[in-house]
């Protein structure tokens, strides 16, 4: 059985937030994968990677799960009538609505996270209640059919948890291995809990003005 896997593209998104995710899930048996934007020329990431969309949003095919992965280049989509309808329209008939990092943002201004648990980056965990979303700081949130990953390498959990629940966890644990994560990261300051104080204030720091262009990016163009 083909299971469509559509991944949006946009100028600024972060690569990991779309390459760690599409690593797991390209490996899920019957898995089809798309990468969409509004062209298709290449679209530069955050960080200055290049990607190929296969798809325009137009020529997109009905999927079974869509993915919105994160990015400074979210923002300006906020209020992009254009993107945010094809998220719509996918997301009303997609079997998953997922993202990672900022992407859920993307989803709540599609009106696709109302009344769901959803986890984002920890930085903007606040601007979930903005779309009507109940924020949850975990890796991996799911409920229902709404699946949202944490920051950034979060992305690779949620490819896991992702891929059992589109095929089996026996299929999710043979990708895990083959792929070989068995993360030991050098420093266990990954999370704000147990960062060490001064870290976190310098980095929320740089995340707080990030984090007032985002909202208002979505409160100018509400009435």
């Amino acid at each position: 059985m083909t299971i469509r896997i559509g991944m949006l593209l946009y100028p600024g998104l972060t690569q990991l937030d779309l390459t760690g995710p599409f690593e797991m899930l390209h490996r899920v048996p019957g898995a089809e994968v798309h990468l969409a934007w509004k062209t298709l020329d290449p679209v530069a990431a955050d960080s200055r990677m290049r990607f190929l969309p296969d798809t325009t949003l137009d020529a997109c095919p009905p999927l079974d799960v869509l993915f919105v992965p994160g990015g400074s280049g979210q923002t300006p989509l906020m209020q992009d009538k254009q993107v945010l309808e094809f998220l719509a329209t996918q997301g009303r008939a997609a079997r998953y609505v997922t993202s990672v990092c900022t992407g859920s943002l993307l989803l709540g201004a599609a009106g696709l996270l109302e009344g769901y648990d959803a986890a984002t980056h920890w930085a903007y965990m606040e601007l979930l209640p903005m779309f009507g979303a109940r924020p949850v700081r975990k890796r991996v949130v799911i409920d229902r059919n709404r699946v949202t990953g944490g920051g950034v390498t979060a992305g690779i959990d949620f490819g896991l948890r992702l891929a059992a629940e589109l095929s089996s966890e026996a299929v999710a644990k043979a990708i895990q291995l083959a792929l070989e994560y068995d993360p030991e990261p050098p420093f266990h300051c990954g999370n704000p809990a147990s960062a060490d104080p001064e870290i976190v204030a310098t980095v929320r720091a740089r995340f707080d003005v990030l984090a007032r262009a985002r909202a208002d990016a979505w409160l100018a163009g509400r009435p």
